[in-house]
């Protein structure tokens, strides 16, 4: 009998801590494991017997990058609770904040932690000294991200101004101008960064499961709706549906729970892939425009594709927060950001959003003074492990029969993980 054990203990170039497991004997996958060895955390727990005003600040510690996205789903949740109907206004504040951390996201996540794979590298190091000014710039569009935030949310992490209700601080007409000024300056770069993706090789791999987006008739959403679709399977579901619709389950090799759709038992992926396929449409013309230059139209199911698609809510984010905050300087959304009255209240309340790496929900049960029951957090890495393990496998079963040696299947598994741009400090909330 002969075997190969390929074995990554703590992946580079991810957030948090996993290893990676794969075992082949006699020409066949035997083992394929993506094990997240983060101790649990307990957010969930934590916030339990606290305030509604304490919780979104504390679950908003469940990540650096996507800060904003857990305080706008935390409050949307309790707003469902307590029936809050916020304005037009400190929507589109929301999306900015939401797009900042996009921008944080991406470009770190691209340049930072995928292009180094590509590019022959084993760390951002050596980029830095063969080709500097791809890296500045890169950084630069994080930067923008984190002065974006910084402005609408009060600071480049774990925001304070956004509150249940709306806002409680806004910057001047003069300062989204400027704001937009900077997007506009910055496009370039992005398009540029889609055709950077678009040109490195990738192995052809489709994969196994389905992909969960958030959607609305006519747009590109990211905290606007409450609805969610699974794109192969081609059904829609209420985010307050989340827990009969999705279901979490554990496994020995990983300290996260694992996630599956409930009607056809799939895993499935939620990134900007799935986001891509499910309002390819209703991207902004020149990320349309990208999009098709890099041959990624709908349906795309190669996960290797994230990058692209990644790539690609660059163009889209700066188009779109460009235009808001033009919008908002012009004062052309309907009523104030200031925080609209409202009291609390029992009840169970459902906050979905599109972070950077996928879909987020957050279930909230309070009692009749605002605290917390019970807490449920679906993050997007969580939701992902499972389709990971399945493409893992895919791909692994795919370079032996095409002859390929172990060192070089470590590297293309290693390749694909970061592809899904995991966060695994998360996935143990």
């Amino acid at each position: 009998m002969t075997a190969t054990c390929i074995s990554v203990d703590h992946v580079a170039r991810v957030e948090g801590h996993g290893d990676i497991r794969v075992v082949i004997e006699n020409g066949e996958v035997t083992t394929c494991e993506m094990a997240v060895v983060e101790p649990a955390r307990l957010f969930e727990s934590m916030v339990v017997g606290r305030s509604f005003e304490e919780v979104p600040y504390i679950a908003s510690r469940i990540c650096g990058i996507c800060s904003a996205s857990h305080v706008v789903t935390d409050i949307r949740a309790i707003e469902a609770v307590f029936g809050v109907a916020v304005t037009d206004r400190t929507e589109a504040l929301r999306e900015l904040l939401v797009y900042g951390s996009y921008l944080q996201n991406h470009a770190t996540h691209l340049f930072v932690f995928a292009a180094p794979d590509f590019l022959g590298h084993k760390s951002v190091f050596p980029l830095a000294d063969t080709n500097p000014d791809l890296l500045e710039r890169a950084l630069g569009l994080k930067a923008l991200g984190n002065e974006l935030c910084t402005l609408v949310g009060g600071r480049s992490i774990h925001p304070i101004t956004a509150v249940v209700g709306g806002f409680t601080h806004e910057i001047e007409a003069a300062e989204y101008r400027r704001l937009a000024e900077v997007m506009d300056a910055s496009r370039a770069f992005a398009l540029a960064s889609v055709d950077l993706f678009r040109d490195f090789d990738t192995i052809a791999l489709e994969t196994a499961g389905d992909m969960l987006a958030m959607v609305a008739p006519g747009a590109y959403p990211v905290c606007t709706s409450d609805t969610a679709r699974f794109v192969r399977a081609g059904y829609e579901f209420a985010a307050a549906a989340v827990e009969e619709e999705i279901e979490e389950y554990p496994q020995g090799s990983s300290a996260a729970f694992l996630a599956r759709a409930r009607r056809t038992g799939a895993p499935y992926m939620t990134a900007a892939l799935a986001r891509v396929n499910a309002s390819w449409d209703a991207l902004c013309k020149d990320a349309r425009y990208a999009a098709a230059k890099a041959s990624l139209r709908p349906p795309e199911y190669n996960p290797f594709a994230n990058n692209i698609a990644q790539a690609v809510e660059l163009v889209d984010v700066l188009d779109r927060c460009a235009a808001l905050c033009r919008r908002l300087a012009d004062d052309e959304f309907a009523g104030t950001s200031a925080p609209v009255p409202f009291a609390a209240r029992a009840g169970v309340g459902t906050g979905f959003t599109e972070a950077p790496r996928g879909a987020l929900f957050h279930r909230l049960e309070l009692d009749g003074d605002g605290r917390v029951r019970r807490a449920s957090i679906l993050t997007p890495t969580a939701q992902n492990i499972a389709n990971l393990e399945a493409d893992m496998r895919q791909l692994a079963e795919k370079m032996v029969g095409e002859g390929y040696d172990g060192a070089l299947i470590r590297l293309e598994i290693e390749k694909l993980v970061r592809a899904y741009d995991p966060c695994l400090s998360c996935s143990v909330h």
